[in-house]
Parts: structure tokens; C-alpha cells; sequence
């Protein structure tokens, strides 16, 4: 009889023959298995029906030509793509990722990952994920708007409110949003539920540019307290300077915490006083400059390039909201040699497998991005709810529905890692409880 160890690793092997090019795919997977014996010894109908196989094959990849004019009047021609990974407990759900990174493997991790953190919001959603290889960075509103309305006029024959509901993701703001349901609207019909993280005034959600970055805090808070512990003077480290990076940034300061450093792709600053909210929003999102002009107007702020986890100063906790695999082994050996006892994630993926086992031997209270970093969808989808119901709620009212998700996804983590009797170990009992749920589900659908 096959072991529960034994059926894991052939597996993965398969998931990796499959898959042999696709790194950040098959660090999703691995990071994935490597927790579930547990609960594959307890369950042996998963080998029988090969779960495991079945969770980690995509329902449908959609890849489409992306043609468009740029302001030259030059037709431009990017490539986008839809991965429909996994609709078990409801419609796809994920956002759409406009970077030149974009490629199969990185949707595909993005999309795994999702199908995990959307069923641990307890809201009734699948996994999804997509995007394209085009780069808003320096371009106009105008090209903006022709590059997004032809990606929707492909994309819209995929979707839809009871099959596929996507939201924003990096380089997919409000502005790119307005843009794709518009074009949605010329094609189809006026039907606010189709995407979410639209602006106010047609369908979107208080809170929801906020509810990444607070939730990630709402989620890490649950954890500190679990453990005798708060947010209150301790010095935080937060990478990104984006709507995660910076919503995080104003919640754990509202927390009692001082967070002292920001990033972007150049490098990073570091403010021993603390990060001025206001001044950085300012800087990111209405001049849309660089962090240097940070350190160029705060006294106190000084700039560096690099990572910001070569920082050598002593910090207690690191909130890591850039991009995966940004935290490999080494740094998070110098985040341990440097007091950091606690790190949870608002990127997707942000540590490598080396960093994670660095975490673990080092008893350092981890908050995986599954759960961490789950508020932006659990928002996505009350704002689904409201599409659905035709009202809004107030800014208050989804808060405080975003504080209680987060703290039943800490709940459920640690109460699975309980049963399990794994200890503090919040990354297994957060995958652990998703693919329970997930496995049920598939397994009583039959063979879909």
C-alpha cells in the first residue's frame, strides 16, 4: 500500500516531468505538499481519487495576441493569458497582473495559490489568475485604455459574474479596471459583477484598495496576540511602496508600531522615525515618482539601493509586500540575527523554500501569503456580494467583515495546526486546512 509520504513525492515528480521549465509553479506545489502528510495519512481517499495530481492541473489555460497602438501610432502586439485553475467551491477568482514578468509559470503559481487563500476566506470562490507581459510604466492614459479595451475583447468571452471574476494585481489599478469593464459593457451588458476593484461610482467596494495591506496587519496581529505579543513599539519592516506596502504601512502605525523602511524596484528607504504615511502615498500615487524624492524631502529618511533585506539594522517584525521570492535564505538569516521574531507576508510568495526552513528552525512566528495576504480577495468578493445584492455597505461595515475573516483564517490555521498536533506550525495548518476542503469538494463533485 502506498504511503502518504511515498504518494506525495511521486506527485510531485509527476506535477515536475509535467512541468519542467515552470520554477515559480513548482515552488507553489512543493511549498504546498511538503505540509500535507498529515492529513493525507488521516485521509487515504485522497490517493485513491489522486488528488494531488487533480489540484495541481490547471481546469483550463486560456492564452490570447494582445494587438494595440501605441501613441506613435505603431501597432504593439503583447500576449495575455487567463489560468482557470480551480473552481471546486465556486467561480474562478484572481487578479489580473499587467508586468513584463508575466508568463505562464508566474500565473500558474499565482493561480495554485489563489485557489488555497480564496477557500480560507470561507467565501464560496475558486482559483484564478491572469494577465500580460505589458508594461504600464511610462505609458499615457490613451495607450493605457487601447491596450486594455483589446485584452478585455478577448478575455470577455471567458468570464463572467457565475463563471470567472477578475480583480486587480500589480500594474491593475482602478484607472485599468474603469478601462476593461467599460469595454466589457460595449461588448456584453452592464453587469457590475464581472470584475471587481472597480472605482466607487459603478460597483466598487469601500475599503478594497485598503484591504490587502490591512488585512495582512489584521491577520499578523491575530498571530501576535495568539502569542503574547502586539504590534505596540515594536519596529516593523515593510518592503514595496505599493497599495499593500502602504495600507500596511498606516494600519500597523495606527497599531502602536513604528515601520521604518519601504521599497521599490531601485532600492530602499529607511526612516528611523517612522514612515510618513501622507508623504509616501504623495510620492506613489499622485506624482507617481520615485523614493528617492522620499529622502530628498524627509530629514530623517535616508535612500539605499538594493534589497531591502540587506538592511543590517535590529528590527522586531518584517512585513514583506514587493514580489515573490524576495526573502531567500540568507536574508532571512540576517532578519533572525537581527531580531526579527515574526514575519508575515502581503506579496505572493515573497520567501523561497530556503528562507521558510530558515523561519521554522528558528521558531519565528510565520504567516504564510495564502492567509496573510488574503484580505484583498476577501473584499473582492464582498464587493461581489454587493454587485449581487445591488447595495453598498460603508467603509465601516466591510472593516469590520475584513477584521473577522482574518482573524477565522489565523483561527482556522492554528486550530488545524492543533489537531494535527504541529505546534505553532501556521504554514501547515493553513494548507492543510485549505486542501481539506478543496480535496472534499472535488471528491464529492466526482471526476471534474
Amino acid at each position: 500500500m502506498t504511503t502518504a509520504k511515498d504518494y506525495i513525492q511521486q506527485a510531485f515528480e509527476a506535477v515536475k516531468a509535467r512541468n519542467p521549465h515552470e520554477t515559480e509553479f513548482l515552488q507553489a506545489v512543493e511549498e504546498l505538499f511538503n505540509t500535507l502528510e498529515p492529513v493525507i495519512e488521516a485521509h487515504p481517499e485522497y490517493i485513491t481519487e489522486n488528488i494531488l495530481a487533480r489540484v495541481a492541473e490547471p481546469e483550463r489555460i486560456i492564452s490570447f495576441r494582445v494587438p494595440w497602438t501605441d501613441k506613435g501610432g505603431k501597432v504593439q502586439v503583447n500576449r495575455g493569458y487567463r489560468v482557470q485553475f480551480n473552481s471546486a467551491v465556486g467561480p474562478y477568482k484572481g487578479g489580473l497582473r499587467f508586468h513584463p514578468t508575466v508568463n505562464q509559470s508566474i500565473l500558474k503559481f499565482l493561480g495554485f495559490e489563489q485557489i488555497f487563500k480564496n477557500v480560507l476566506t470561507g467565501l464560496p470562490i475558486g482559483g484564478g489568475k491572469g494577465g500580460s507581459d505589458f508594461d504600464p510604466k511610462g505609458k499615457t492614459d490613451a495607450e493605457i485604455m487601447r491596450f486594455c479595451q483589446s485584452f478585455m475583447t478577448e478575455l470577455q468571452k471567458h468570464i463572467g459574474p457565475s463563471l470567472d471574476v477578475p480583480a486587480g494585481d500589480i500594474g491593475v489599478g482602478g484607472r485599468e479596471i474603469g478601462y476593461m469593464y467599460g469595454q466589457y459593457k460595449r461588448l456584453r451588458q452592464f453587469d457590475a459583477g464581472v470584475l471587481t476593484g472597480k472605482p466607487l461610482g459603478f460597483g466598487g467596494s469601500l475599503i478594497r484598495p485598503e484591504a490587502t495591506g490591512y488585512g495582512l496587519v489584521y491577520f499578523t496581529d491575530n498571530m501576535l496576540q495568539a502569542n503574547g505579543k502586539s504590534f505596540k513599539d515594536q519596529t516593523v519592516l515593510i518592503s514595496g511602496s505599493g497599495n499593500v506596502a502602504q495600507f500596511a504601512v498606516q494600519k500597523a502605525t495606527e497599531l502602536g508600531a513604528k515601520v521604518i523602511s519601504v521599497s521599490d524596484s531601485n532600492g530602499y528607504i529607511i526612516d528611523e522615525t517612522g514612515i510618513d504615511f501622507d508623504l509616501l502615498c504623495d510620492i506613489k500615487n499622485n506624482r507617481r515618482a520615485r523614493l528617492t524624492e522620499y529622502a530628498a524631502e524627509k530629514a530623517t529618511a535616508t535612500y539605499h539601493e538594493g534589497s531591502v533585506w540587506n538592511y543590517e539594522g535590529k528590527a522586531d517584525i518584517a512585513l514583506p509586500c514587493a514580489t515573490q521570492n524576495e526573502i531567500d535564505g540568507s536574508a532571512a538569516a540576517r532578519l533572525v540575527k537581527n531580531g526579527v521574531y515574526c514575519v508575515a507576508e502581503g506579496a505572493n510568495m515573497p520567501s523561497n523554500l530556503d528562507a521558510i526552513h530558515t523561519y521554522q528552525e528558528n521558531g519565528v512566528l510565520y504567516g504564510l501569503a495564502k492567509a496573510a495576504n488574503a484580505g484583498g480577495v476577501a473584499v473582492s468578493a464582498l464587493e461581489m456580494s454587493q454587485n449581487s445584492l445591488r447595495l453598498s455597505w460603508t467603509a465601516e461595515e466591510v472593516d469590520n467583515r475584513l477584521k473577522d475573516i482574518m482573524a477565522n483564517i489565523f483561527n482556522t490555521a492554528k486550530e488545524t495546526a492543533e489537531k494535527y498536533n504541529l505546534g505553532k506550525d501556521y504554514l501547515a495548518g493553513a494548507n492543510i486546512a485549505a486542501f481539506e476542503q478543496i480535496a472534499d469538494a472535488m471528491i464529492a463533485q466526482g471526476l471534474v
